[in-house]
């Protein structure tokens, strides 16, 4: 089954109003025309701002984060209505450094994909694996833990718009990088799980990306796995050409 690739930036805590519109706007501009889908996801402060420099176009807005609840007294939290108000259309959930320094869990991951697919957002799901697992041999134990666990006794029918991205702990922000047999084995594997918990159909239908120093020099031959269906990009997506060349390595 033929699945569309998708590219999303993550530009985590990074730039200001003016310098947010400015890469949006170069992102919109020079992807033009690819077959591929495109996302940005900015700090919560800019969304505003890039959906205005987006609208109309073929680039979707990205939230980096979400609370599990609608309303009420938790200062500091961004709802899943919040965010579709705004313009979102993706958001993105259990990313490495949300489980790393902020404490964040499968059942808060669990939690967080419920408000989002109630709220017609669709998740951009991420798990992975520490250096430390994968040196003891646990990757896919792992990887496959975290994925059962985050959809465990959500309906596969409500989950029709879910993105899964693997990303490697040990390969963000670090200039490493799974090679493209090991991604694709660790696609492969969630492809299966998916297989057995929800059946073939849906397996096929669920977009799988990579995520981990994806770079220009490397993205066309992790986009050629069978079972790679894109890309999260960090870094690479603040520097409007690596992220145009990672997005034209598309096929």
């Amino acid at each position: 089954m033929s699945r569309r690739q998708l590219i999303a930036g993550n530009w985590k805590l990074h730039n200001t109003l003016a310098d947010s519109v400015a890469l949006a706007s170069a992102v919109r501009d020079k992807t033009a025309g690819t077959a591929a889908e495109v996302v940005v996801a900015p700090v919560f402060t800019a969304l505003t701002m890039v959906r205005d420099a987006l609208s109309g176009s073929h680039v979707a807005l990205a939230a980096q984060d979400v609370y599990w609840e609608s309303k009420g007294a938790f200062t500091g939290q961004v709802s899943a209505p919040l965010l579709k108000d705004v313009g979102c259309t993706y958001c993105i959930v259990g990313h490495s450094e949300r489980r790393q320094f902020f404490g964040e869990s499968d059942e808060t991951v669990r939690r967080k994909l419920r408000a989002l697919l109630a709220a017609g957002i669709a998740p951009i799901f991420c798990v992975g694996e520490s250096l430390e697992q994968r040196e003891q041999g646990a990757t896919v134990g792992v990887v496959l833990g975290q994925l059962t666990a985050g959809l465990a006794g959500i309906p596969s029918d409500d989950l029709g718009s879910l993105v899964i991205a693997y990303e490697p702990v040990w390969a963000i922000g670090t200039g490493k990088t799974a090679t493209p047999a090991d991604a694709q084995a660790v696609h492969a594997a969630l492809r299966t799980q998916l297989s057995h918990e929800r059946g073939a159909d849906f397996a096929a239908k669920t977009r799988i990306l990579y995520g981990g120093s994806v770079k220009s020099d490397n993205a066309a031959t992790l986009l050629s796995q069978p079972d790679i269906d894109g890309a999260l990009v960090g870094g690479a997506s603040l520097v409007p050409d690596q992220f145009v060349a990672i997005v034209a390595a598309t096929r």
